[in-house]
């Protein structure tokens, strides 16, 4: 795929999928990783991050503030330096983990993104950061962010029911703050709640001690970040698309290196596979996925994973029955409208949904026919195309190069695996 224009024109299976495939590390373990390293006491490494956009996006944020990094090896700087643009792109990690970071600047930092950007919910983050003394320009991108001149040092109050990102990225830089930090979160129900024990386990690891005294508040007290070597993980994520081509052709699908311990909410793809009725197993260090036979409609709560819900919408497009997607309201506010996007997806290739207040109702039995799905720029989108037209012939993908966000080589891959 050579130009933006271009429609991929995606493999249709027409024999059960066997094969084995190994996926580029988690974005948001390596963009976690490679954040803590800057802000620790020393140099480190960090090794298995992803070749995607998002990592490129947020390496080259924290050398525009002074980090130097080469390859693997991270050195933090003595300051942050400020008078920085920082290009968030679509990336939610940097535009909401970069802001706390750049408080410990020496001066002032610009922030801009892809034109979609300023569509992506910031203004509770940027509140708290406000309360913390920041001056910003706006309540989106772009805007400028000054560091305070006084710090303020009481309680913070976030709603962060729009995206677990606005608590984990004070979390991470809150043991730089010259009075730690004391945050609760005041809202809706707080969605991908594993996404904030991941920062937290990670902060663990780098010697910062995260108390919780009551759910939805975190104290953190002022402490230097131990340096500390990282190693990422596969992207699960990523992963579980490579796992359903093993489930709805009724084939077999492994992905090698699969942790045996994680925090990854994309993990979770495994109960969701044998809920629909299909079956996962280990293999040695690689997980395997497939199923026997036909898939049985179920509803899901997804608030704990909400990036699943692409692929999830896949396998409830093929099961036998109506399923329901819930907990994903926030969904909304991601790379694109995802629920309308899904809901877009499935109409093209003729599977009846509906857009719920908090997810999708889905009828499936498969596809009717063939069409082309419009991405809408969400690499997630690409995925729920991937599998559609893995078990329907006649799918494209328009704008499908927007897997380049966290998996440039999705395509190749997927193609050579069908």
């Amino acid at each position: 795929m050579t130009s933006t224009n271009q429609l991929w024109q995606v493999p249709f299976a027409d024999a059960p999928v066997n094969g084995g495939v190994t996926v580029p590390g988690s974005k948001s373990e390596g963009n976690r990783a490679l954040l803590l390293a800057a802000l620790s006491d020393g140099p480190s490494t960090v090794e298995g991050l992803s070749a995607s956009r998002d990592t490129s996006l947020m390496a080259d944020a924290l050398r525009a503030l002074g980090t130097a990094i080469d390859g693997t090896h991270v050195r933090p700087p003595e300051l942050f330096r400020g008078d920085a643009s920082i290009d968030c792109g679509l990336a939610g990690t940097v535009m909401r983990f970069i802001p706390p970071l750049a408080m410990l600047a020496d001066g002032p930092t610009r922030f801009y993104g892809d034109a979609r950007a300023s569509e992506r919910p910031l203004t509770p983050l940027l509140s708290a950061l406000q309360a913390l003394g920041a001056n910003i320009t706006s309540d989106r991108l772009p805007f400028t962010l000054t560091p305070p001149a006084v710090w303020g040092g009481g309680p913070v109050t976030i709603d962060a029911s729009q995206s677990s990102q606005f608590v984990s990225g004070l979390l991470l830089a809150g043991a730089r703050f010259p009075h730690g930090l004391d945050l609760r979160h005041l809202g809706a129900s707080l969605p991908s709640r594993p996404h904030i024990d991941m920062t937290i386990a990670m902060l663990a690891a780098h010697g910062v001690q995260v108390d919780e005294p009551e759910p939805d508040h975190w104290v953190v007290a002022p402490a230097p970040l131990r340096a500390v070597d990282a190693i990422v993980d596969p992207d699960l994520t990523n992963a579980a698309a490579f796992l359903l081509a093993g489930v709805l052709t009724g084939g077999r699908a492994s992905v090698a290196h699969w942790p045996s311990k994680t925090t990854q909410p994309g993990a979770l793809i495994l109960g969701i596979i044998e809920q629909f009725g299909g079956w996962t197993r280990r293999d040695d260090d690689a997980m395997s996925a497939g199923s026997d036979g036909a898939l049985t409609a179920c509803d899901i709560d997804l608030s704990a994973a909400s990036e699943l819900t692409p692929v999830a919408a896949a396998l409830a497009a093929v099961a036998n029955g109506t399923s329901r997607l819930t907990g994903v309201g926030h969904i909304r506010g991601h790379e694109t409208d995802r629920l309308a996007a899904i809901h877009d997806a499935l109409e093209a290739v003729g599977v009846p949904s509906v857009v719920e207040d908090d997810g999708l109702a889905i009828s499936g039995g498969g596809a009717r026919h063939g069409g082309t799905i419009d991405s809408a720029d969400d690499h997630r989108m690409v995925h729920l195309g991937a599998l559609l037209g893995l078990v329907t012939p006649g799918v494209q993908v328009a704008r499908a190069q927007a897997v380049a966000k966290t998996m440039p080589d999705f395509i190749a891959v997927w193609e050579s695996l069908v």
